[in-house]
């Protein structure tokens, strides 16, 4: 484990130094989620020309309860590993770029769960109604790879965020799926 946990330092080292002064703004913008509310409008706009207001509010309650279950269940293993973030680890000290600091842990990225949750379950409606659905998962990629620029995670808490979201967003899915015949059905 020592051996896999030095793998994901050396790896954040890489990643974190390829940061400049010059673009630590433009990844401090990348991180707010805030900042991607033109882009999640434009998406918006698209699911309720192809679905409708009633289906839509539908989805967005689903993906409300998939980020809500998806951000609880991330701070439980936040607090459960107790894995100090990159800029607090003091092995790392002098040795990365720390344009933010934050207190709480690391281990697993809640900007990565919950970006990639919420992706997969929008893919996976949505994939057959737009040719280039995929490109969705850009989001994510670049969302948490600003967590690593910034010093704030190490690349296994990327990871382990992607999976987890991943799978919630896969559960979601297929639930909705389940229930849309009985409790909303396509009018």
């Amino acid at each position: 484990m020592e051996e896999l946990i030095q793998i994901d330092k050396n790896v954040f080292l890489f990643l974190n130094n390829l940061g400049s002064e010059r673009w630590d703004g433009f990844w401090l913008i990348i991180t707010k989620q805030l900042h991607w509310s033109p882009i999640f409008l434009f998406i918006f706009y698209f699911i309720i020309k192809k679905i409708g207001w009633k289906q839509f509010g539908y989805v967005v309650l689903f993906l409300a309860v998939l980020i809500l279950v998806t951000d609880q269940l991330t701070n439980f293993f936040k607090y459960s590993f107790e894995r100090l973030r990159p800029c607090n680890d003091p092995s790392l000290e002098g040795q990365m770029r720390e344009v933010l600091t934050r207190k709480s842990f690391s281990f697993f990225s809640g900007h990565a769960s919950n970006s990639m949750a919420t992706t997969t379950f929008i893919f996976l409606l949505f994939r057959k109604h737009f040719k280039y659905a995929f490109l969705l998962f850009l989001f994510p990629l670049i969302f948490a790879y600003s967590r690593i620029y910034l010093g704030l995670h190490f690349p296994g808490d990327i990871l382990t965020g992607y999976l987890f979201g991943m799978f919630l967003g896969t559960f979601f899915y297929r639930l909705y799926k389940i229930m849309q015949p009985k409790y909303f059905p396509v009018s």
